[in-house]
């Protein structure tokens, strides 16, 4: 179980460098729907008012994706036939 919730914070901290190469690389028009799936994906860009760096969101991504993680295995392992 340990390890799944480990894969679950690398790809939390692999969607924040992604979007974050896709943001950059993209020109200055607004993205529209694009910021939909960003927030969807990495919920910490819902406070971008606030200037976070780019370490405390790879960090606060990764610590999401692995609480998400953490409650659906535990989910998986309470319904999985025994």
């Amino acid at each position: 179980m340990k390890l799944r919730i480990g894969i679950w914070m690398g790809v939390g901290a692999l969607v924040v460098v992604l979007w974050t190469l896709y943001v950059s690389s993209t020109p200055t028009t607004p993205l529209g729907n694009v910021w939909t799936l960003v927030y969807l994906t990495c919920p910490i860009a819902l406070a971008h008012h606030h200037a976070f760096s780019f370490y405390f969101v790879l960090l606060i991504n990764a610590a999401t994706y692995a609480l998400v993680g953490a409650a659906l295995e535990s989910m998986r392992r309470h319904y999985k036939p025994a």
